[in-house]
């Protein structure tokens, strides 16, 4: 497989996963960083960090708008209820394995 094709099936993957996550607004961040070790915040930073290697700045918050579907404030209020006391502890245990 030549370098272009490869490309452009790693930039639809990526694509569908962002929509998979702007779809699935049940699935909190904090889970996604228990299971995973990443979260949708990850993903904007992967996303601008890519940028700035190809000299291009994107803001935080314009990053996260483009993972989100919508400003991350608006998201956070409608969607993410804070963490219980059993997600913090998963959390706390997920970080001492090296998750996250």
């Amino acid at each position: 497989m030549d370098k272009a094709l490869q490309t452009e099936l790693e930039a639809a993957a990526f694509r569908r996963l962002v929509s998979h996550l702007q779809a699935r607004k049940d699935v909190q961040n904090i889970d996604l960083m228990i299971l995973a070790g990443f979260c949708r915040n990850c993903l904007a930073d992967w996303y601008a960090e890519a940028a700035g290697e190809k000299g291009i700045s994107i803001p935080k918050d314009e990053a996260r708008e483009f993972i989100y579907g919508e400003p991350f404030a608006a998201w956070k209020k409608k969607y993410q209820p804070d963490a219980t006391p059993e997600q913090h502890a998963a959390f706390e245990a997920a970080q001492k394995k090296g998750h996250g």
